[in-house]
């Protein structure tokens, strides 16, 4: 055991020495290292200390090249969004308050965005901050109340100030202020550019856009552009206004406001319906812009703004002053020449089946038809003076005029304002060209109602020839009728009646018969191609159409002009808002359904006119001839009349009763009023008045128009002028009538009277015509009470009155009042057989009584200036208006 236990220490004792050899060695080894890192420690201690100087040095430099990059950078991004901005927002868009003005965009140019504040970037310029609102989207805002106010008026102002005048419509909601957060922009309401939805009428204005959006997606954009903005980029026209709703607050929506709302934000923006609110929830989408406002700025999204102050007060409400005064001044009208068809293509269409013009541009820029046939027949136009009714019709008769020919159209225009609008129609001193398609026109008839009359009654006439013929062919409508006799002169008649209240004005037989006619015109003339168009400022007032509804019913199309009344439907209120040069034409009695908006050109200006008369002038058929033209103003002159330069002496052998011209019948032909002087009792004239100048014009027409009817020595005239005033007329009729006439005065007048009764009984008294005419034959009274020969000489003139016209003596005298007449003719009781014929001028109807006209009460006759009642019994029924022919030139 002990040799096992020293065994074993012996090898401890090797293995420990081992050890401790290995551990010497390694301690050495260690030691080495040890000795060769402190000497590396102290050689990187050394090398550390110049390190950071070097480092520092580079990172330095490093950061102020990054610097130099990044602030030059900034600087150009700084610039280009400052002229993005400038480009997105320009003019008015982005401008300073200071400097800042209206500068319009033209209709089919995006208005582009609008600036609220400025983004401040470090070391560069302030850059704009802009928000989308017209064509761009919607603003929502939150926060502070004094800040929302301020991008409410920056944002419409912005607005109004980047668009046409009038392309921008507001509707303001703001229960809670009562309006009054919009105060500045109240100068827009009389332009109808701003309105006003009182407490609880959220939900109508949201039903509103809505409504608005659908009808113009369905009617406007009609699936052939998805936007406003795209259709006015592809066409040149934005043919809509941008409708802005302005939502300040209010009570918690409805589920059903929450859907309007809905669909206005998704659908508004490409219809023109955008929405700025405060106070009300918008549902997210892509197209609505959400600003937070703090007391020191505001949040568009991520991005800080630094908000603008809100306009002035004065810079707002004289803005708005001016677009209102702009926008109801009106547009300026399109031209007359976007009317007018090609120069190729004039007088090339067809007016059997109907007329059909445009008459102006519209919403959308497509041209308004009107259209005159079966359905609808007549046409109403009204609108207060100063509207463009002359305007219109001008331009409907140009457009007209330029599409059909003579052959095919007619027209007879009649204006009864106290203007000569039409007469540019007719030939003239000033223009010698008229329009080829023109029968007839009247121009200040506004005391001639019974030139009116006649024009009814021709047309009357003309509808009956034309339905004569239509029964002959065995058809109904012109249509038909100029199918089977294309030969006949068949055009469509277009008569024109401006201000016609005037016609039917009063409870005259004018006005009855008027009324009668145009209610048979209006029923029976759209199968035979006669249309009628009135025009008036008011038909409120018009007695003669009370109770004729079935005929205000035929005017199917009606044509309302700003502030038009009864013209549209008692509920169709759209003329209350028209602007300048604009008119609703409605097709369907004026039910609000059948409205549609026409911008009118400008047509009544001469030159305009004028150029499309002489080229349809030269157009004109060889046979062509001028329209007759009647001025109510003028003095017609019996050389000029047609009935007198066609008298001449008969031939030798040939009887022929002698014709007494009296004036011009106020007729649609010029027409003459005659009194025939057969051998038959009564063929005497009196003339009732005491205007001397149309009393001697009436016995100067006469004789004159008697003298030309006989060969000088073949008549004998007999001139007794017993008034100073009548001198020069009668003076001038008997130097005229040279060795035919003699001359008589009161100291002669006498003799007159006794040589001609005694002549009525002598051999040979029916040989030659013996004319007696007397001037205020009235005033002889005295020199004719003396006796001659056993009789005075009125008992001789009540002979030569009663005896002569049988032997060829006939009296034309003027008596100064219808009492003074009667006394002449032997008293109060006395017969008026002998007095024939008789010319009415001061003397009211009244006064003529039985003894002189029909029925028991006289005619009913209104004297007036240069006007006369014609009567002869042997002719009339009623009396006939003439005007006396003007003193010989």
């Amino acid at each position: 055991m002990a040799d096992r236990r020293n065994q074993l220490v012996a090898r401890v004792r090797e293995l420990l020495a081992e050890a401790l050899g290995a551990s010497r060695t390694r301690s050495a080894a260690a030691q080495l290292a040890l000795a060769s890192a402190r000497e590396r420690s102290v050689r990187v201690r050394r090398a550390a200390t110049g390190v950071p100087e070097r480092v520092g040095t580079e990172r330095d430099r490093r950061l102020a090249e990054i610097d130099a990059r990044h602030a030059s950078r900034l600087a150009v991004l700084a610039r280009q969004a400052a002229e993005a901005a400038t480009r997105e927002a320009p003019g008015a868009g982005s401008a300073d308050w200071p400097t800042w003005r209206p500068t319009p965009a033209d209709r089919a140019e995006p208005p582009g965005a609008t600036r609220i504040g400025t983004v401040r970037l470090v070391g560069a310029d302030p850059v704009p901050a802009l928000v989308a609102l017209l064509d761009g989207g919607h603003v929502a805002l939150d926060g502070d109340a004094e800040g929302c106010a301020a991008i409410v008026s920056a944002l419409l102002l912005r607005s109004l100030g980047r668009a046409t005048p009038g392309s921008v419509r507001l509707v303001g909601y703001d229960p809670d202020q009562l309006g009054g957060g919009l105060a500045g922009f109240a100068p827009l309401g009389p332009a109808g550019l701003l309105t006003f939805v009182g407490p609880g009428g959220l939900g109508r204005l949201l039903d509103d856009l809505v409504e608005q959006i659908r009808r113009v997606n369905e009617t406007v954009l009609a699936g052939e552009h998805t936007s406003l903005r795209r259709l006015a980029a592809a066409t040149g026209r934005r043919p809509e206004p941008w409708r802005v709703a302005v939502l300040l607050g209010g009570d918690e929506l409805s589920r059903h406001e929450r859907g309007q709302l809905a669909r206005v934000v998704r659908a508004g923006v490409a219809c023109g319906v955008h929405l700025i609110v405060r106070g009300v929830a918008l549902p997210d989408d892509p197209v609505v812009t959400r600003v937070v406002v703090t007391a020191d700025g505001a949040q568009v999204g991520t991005l800080p703004v630094r908000l603008d102050p809100p306009p002035p007060a004065t810079l707002v409400t004289e803005t708005c002053r001016e677009i209102a005064s702009v926008v109801n001044a009106g547009p300026a009208p399109t031209p007359f020449t976007d009317l007018l068809p090609p120069a190729d293509r004039m007088w090339q269409e067809d007016s059997a089946t109907g007329l059909t013009a445009p008459i102006g541009e519209g919403p959308q820029g497509r041209p308004v038809l009107l259209t005159l046939g079966d359905y609808p027949p007549h046409a109403l136009i009204g609108g207060p003076s100063g509207t463009g009714k002359t305007n219109l019709i001008f331009a409907w008769i140009g457009a007209l005029a330029a599409r059909y020919s003579p052959a095919e159209l007619e027209f007879y225009l009649l204006d009864f304002k106290e203007g000569v609008s039409f007469a540019r129609f007719a030939k003239g001193r000033r223009d010698p060209s008229w329009l080829p398609h023109l029968r007839l026109v009247g121009i200040n008839v506004n005391t001639d109602r019974e030139f009116g009359l006649a024009l009814l009654r021709f047309l009357t006439d003309e509808l009956r020839r034309r339905a004569d013929a239509a029964k002959k062919h065995e058809v109904t409508k012109l249509a038909e009728l100029r199918a089977v006799d294309p030969v006949g002169h068949w055009p469509r008649i277009v008569a024109v009646v401006d201000e016609f209240q005037m016609l039917l004005a009063g409870r005259d037989a004018v006005a009855r018969e008027a009324a009668d006619l145009l209610e048979d015109l209006a029923r029976r003339g759209r199968s035979q191609g006669i249309h009628l168009v009135l025009a008036s400022q008011d038909v409120r007032g018009i007695e003669a159409l009370w109770g004729r509804p079935a005929l205000v019913a035929q005017f199917t199309l009606r044509i309302a002009l700003p502030k038009a009344l009864r013209i549209l439907a008692e509920r169709n209120d759209a003329a209350q808002s028209l602007p300048r040069h604009h008119a609703v034409i409605n097709a369907e009695s004026g039910q609000t359904e059948g409205n549609e908006l026409a911008r009118i050109p400008s047509a009544s200006d001469w030159e305009t006119w004028s150029n499309l008369q002489h080229r349809l002038w030269r157009m004109r058929p060889a046979d062509a001839a001028p329209a007759r033209l009647f001025d109510g103003d003028a003095i017609p002159q019996l050389a000029d009349a047609p009935d007198f330069r066609a008298m001449q002496p008969p031939d030798v052998g040939t009887p022929r009763s002698p014709v007494a011209l009296l004036g011009e019948i106020i007729d649609v032909q010029a027409r003459s009023a005659n009194l025939r002087l057969p051998r038959a009792p009564g063929r005497n004239l009196a003339v009732l008045g005491t205007r001397v100048d149309e009393a001697c014009a009436v016995l100067d027409a006469a004789a004159r128009s008697l003298a030309r009817q006989h060969r000088p020595g073949t008549a004998r005239f007999s001139i007794a002028c017993l008034d100073p005033d009548a001198d020069p007329a009668a003076r001038a009729l008997y130097e005229d009538l040279a060795d035919d006439a003699a001359w008589y005065d009161d100291e002669t007048v006498a003799e007159l009277m006794a040589e001609t009764a005694d002549g009525l009984g002598a051999p040979g008294a029916a040989g030659a015509p013996h004319y007696l005419v007397l001037f205020a034959v009235d005033a002889a009274a005295g020199s004719l009470a003396a006796r001659s020969a056993g009789a005075t000489g009125l008992e001789q003139l009540r002979r030569i009155l009663h005896d002569g016209p049988e032997r060829r003596t006939h009296v034309l005298a003027w008596w100064r009042g219808i009492a003074r007449m009667r006394a002449d003719l032997g008293g109060t009781g006395s017969r008026t057989d002998q007095i024939g014929a008789w010319v009415a001028l001061d003397t009211h109807g009244g006064e003529l009584g039985s003894s002189l006209y029909p029925g028991s009460s006289g005619p009913d006759w209104y004297p007036r200036p240069w006007r006369g009642l014609f009567f002869d019994r042997a002719v009339h029924r009623t009396g006939q208006t003439i005007i006396p022919y003007g003193p010989a030139r």
